[in-house]
């Protein structure tokens, strides 16, 4: 009997922390309006960021970026699906790629 429940508490767990770590890489479309490469920011039109609380549509905000190097993927007026997280400086994109 504590095998078994032992089981499916395990099982509930699993459950919660799998649906957490979906929301959280939840990719966000978006429109690039603006890039600073010399600050390391990007400028994004963008839908919902649901891991950061951000219901609103239609958005648009700078960004920092996690690796510069991102920046020279993308150009003004791309299509663009990406992740953000909080840090200590500020809203940080962590991955970022052309929309499809």
């Amino acid at each position: 009997m504590k095998n078994k429940l032992a089981a499916a508490v395990f099982a509930v767990v699993l459950a919660t922390i799998s649906t957490a770590a979906f929301a959280q890489n939840a990719m966000v479309n978006g429109e690039v309006k603006k890039i600073d490469e010399t600050a390391g920011k990007i400028t994004l039109k963008h839908g919902p960021i649901k891991n950061l609380d951000m219901d609103e549509d239609g958005m648009t905000m700078v960004f920092r970026v996690q690796d510069p190097g991102m920046l020279k993927q993308v150009k003004v007026g791309d299509k663009v699906q990406f992740e953000a997280e909080r840090a200590t400086a500020g809203i940080t994109i962590t991955k970022m790629q052309k929309g499809k």
